[in-house]
């Protein structure tokens, strides 16, 4: 489902370090969340889609994210990912000196880029920054958190000093993201009812095909497998938590024929809604 994640940072600390083995269900999904995120893939490959635009991944990549970006990722072979979120306003102080210094997230497609280059001298200065934050963080040892933000600080620094672009022309930008997050917010709202590819495509009038093609560069899948993998997920959610009988639950995740609901949820799960549901519900 693509709601606004809650990312539960701590008012005297609002920073968090922790790293991801594969790509969890809440970064497999198509999201979005208030908190700023920094991305270090520390081994392996993959992919993110942001806002539509694919970004190959590979070890040494440092990916940042901006708050409300629709993202989601891949994993390709062995990803394994080192992730910082934080809340922006925690350098509000900062800023008052250095009132550019949050620009790579402020200035987020037009002077800055996603991925920050790879091949620049100054990237292997700022994936040292990470692992020496990481350490940091992880060991928690006394004043740590100074330690962390003056090394944050440093980072947003290199990478206005050096990754900026002298212009904000020619950087790929998807137009039509905001109303396929409408729409995507008017599937989960009306999740039960009979969606076609006309009627998704009459939401945010555009012709089915040219719909399709939008909907898959920003979103990674087709509509209507998007809206299956929505349901799907919806009707996992009921099996585990609610007393609906088994037909109930497909009506309400929007599948009208029970052993279409049984087939889809075998294909793309690899059980049977039965299967699923935890004991004391059955």
């Amino acid at each position: 489902m693509v709601i606004k994640d809650l990312i539960d940072l701590p008012p005297s600390f609002p920073l968090r370090i922790t790293e991801s083995e594969g790509v969890s269900p809440s970064f497999q999904r198509l999201h979005w969340h208030a908190t700023l995120e920094i991305n270090y893939i520390c081994q392996g490959t993959g992919h993110y889609l942001i806002n539509g635009n694919k970004h190959e991944l590979q070890e040494g990549d440092i990916v940042l994210i901006n708050s409300n970006d629709l993202h989601r990722a891949f994993e390709q072979e062995n990803l394994i990912m080192r992730i910082i979120m934080f809340d922006g306003a925690y350098f509000s102080l900062e800023r008052r000196y250095d009132t550019d210094l949050m620009n790579p997230f402020r200035e987020m497609g037009r002077r800055f880029q996603n991925v920050l280059d790879r091949s620049h001298p100054v990237h292997p200065q700022l994936r040292r920054l990470i692992q020496e934050m990481s350490g940091e963080y992880t060991r928690g040892e006394a004043h740590f958190e100074t330690i962390v933000r003056a090394q944050m600080v440093q980072f947003f620094a290199l990478v206005n000093r050096h990754f900026a672009r002298a212009s904000a022309e020619g950087i790929p930008h998807t137009n039509g993201t905001e109303h396929i997050r409408s729409l995507l917010r008017e599937l989960e709202n009306r999740l039960s009812e009979p969606w076609t590819l006309r009627e998704m495509a009459d939401y945010v009038h555009l012709s089915p095909s040219r719909f399709s093609a939008l909907f898959t560069q920003v979103v990674g899948t087709s509509p209507i497998d998007y809206l299956i993998q929505l349901r799907l997920t919806q009707a996992i959610a009921m099996l585990e938590s609610s007393d609906y009988k088994i037909i109930e639950i497909a009506e309400c995740c929007g599948f009208h024929n029970l052993s279409n609901f049984n087939r889809l949820f075998r294909r793309h799960i690899g059980k049977s809604p039965s299967e699923v549901r935890p004991l004391n519900k059955q």
